[in-house]
């Protein structure tokens, strides 16, 4: 009978609403569907969202998250919790002196070229309560506008930054938009220290060959343990330049988001659409991001002076920096400035050009204009001079 793959075929799909519907409905198959109701719309149990990735930013670390697994997924007696490492730049610089002045009665103090806050205190969360205020970890400052928090949460973070630097009014050129990043890390004392994948392993480290040249002469009290800071310490500048070259790259996006229209507008009318001052002012953000990587004291291409004697130290810092491909973005940025550059270049000149023009026909209108005052002043006597006449007043008299 040929209604049985049709019905085979309603039977098997009753998800679609309008062959059911057709099925139960049409006249000519009611006899075959009188025994049978249509089925009851069941109401699927809610499917609980699942939770964000680890970590949440968009870090280059990322793109190596596979080679942490295995230490995750095989916790032991020495490793502890995997705590976040926070990182957020609010401003192009801040300036470190008074801010130390304003931080001394909480231990704060210099680690090389950095402000040290050894200790931060806020409320643990464990599940939907908060506990009473405790030490969570601590912070690195850096001169480059960047905050590095180790075992802090995002939102304790953004409430101590926001105390210490905006209201001590220390930030110079601060963004419109903060730029963050986070990464995680363990404490394993049977482990060695490194990156792995987007995990650092805080653990054994070797020496350090001129500690005086880094630590001050006396350490404070530091909520993680004192024998990983300067391992902390590298790790943090490395993360404080990548999250200073990722607010360059988004000043340097926006830049050629907003001139992208300039080529389309040159072969559509012929004209920049660009006055002088304008495009002057467009070259001097130029310039100014380039200043940020090439000459502020913490540059992106350049290592540190402080582990140039310490060999431990620049290998968890070149760890962290090829991590991040930092060395990769600054070029890729730095060629996108000089495109944005020749481009600005190219209107410049364009209007140099314009005016240049606009200058030539005046100059032309001028010379035409003299030249018809002189031929009215001069016209009659030249004429008679071309025929021979003289006036009456040069004649001899008689």
């Amino acid at each position: 009978m040929s209604w049985i793959p049709l019905r085979r075929q309603l039977r098997f799909t009753p998800s679609s609403s309008r062959l059911v519907n057709v099925y139960y409905h049409n006249p000519c198959w009611s006899r075959f569907a009188s025994t049978r109701t249509p089925p009851k719309s069941e109401s699927k149990p809610a499917i609980p969202e699942p939770l964000p990735p680890k970590p949440k930013s968009n870090t280059n670390l990322r793109k190596t998250a596979a080679a942490s697994l295995a230490i995750r997924e095989t916790p032991t007696a020495t490793r502890g919790a995997i705590q976040p490492v926070f990182t957020l730049s609010t401003a192009e610089r801040y300036i470190l002196p008074p801010l130390l002045n304003t931080l001394k009665s909480s231990n704060a103090t210099m680690l090389a070229e950095a402000l040290w806050l050894p200790v931060i205190r806020g409320r643990q969360t464990n599940g939907n309560e908060a506990n009473d205020e405790q030490a969570l970890g601590e912070a690195f400052i850096f001169e480059n506008g960047c905050a590095v928090f180790w075992g802090v949460q995002e939102e304790d973070a953004r409430r101590l930054l926001n105390d210490l630097v905006r209201k001590s009014g220390v930030e110079i050129g601060r963004y419109a938009e903060e730029e963050t990043e986070e990464v995680e890390f363990l404490t394993d004392p049977a482990e060695r220290t490194r990156l792995q994948g987007d995990l650092i392993i805080l653990g054994e480290t070797m020496p350090l060959s001129s500690p005086e040249e880094i630590f001050p002469s006396v350490i404070p009290a530091s909520a993680l343990p004192e024998e990983t800071l300067a391992a902390r310490y590298a790790f943090s500048e490395a993360l404080a330049r990548s999250t200073a070259l990722s607010a360059i790259e988004t000043g340097v996006e926006e830049f050629l988001s907003s001139v992208s229209r300039l080529p389309n507008t040159l072969s559509a009318t012929g004209k920049p659409g660009l006055n002088r001052k304008e495009i002057i002012k467009r070259m001097g953000l130029l310039l100014g991001f380039r200043q940020r990587i090439f000459l502020n004291p913490q540059n992106f291409t350049d290592m540190p002076e402080v582990y140039w004697s310490e060999a431990v130290l620049e290998k968890y810092f070149a760890e962290m920096s090829d991590a991040l491909e930092i060395k990769s973005r600054t070029q890729l940025v730095n060629a996108k400035i000089t495109y944005a550059v020749e481009l600005q270049s190219v209107m410049r000149e364009l209007l140099t050009e314009a005016s240049g023009h606009r200058m030539e026909l005046i100059i032309i209108a001028l010379i035409a204009f003299e030249a018809t005052l002189a031929f009215i002043r001069e016209g009659p006597e030249i004429w008679r001079m071309i025929t021979g006449k003289h006036s009456s007043k040069h004649e001899p008299a008689i």
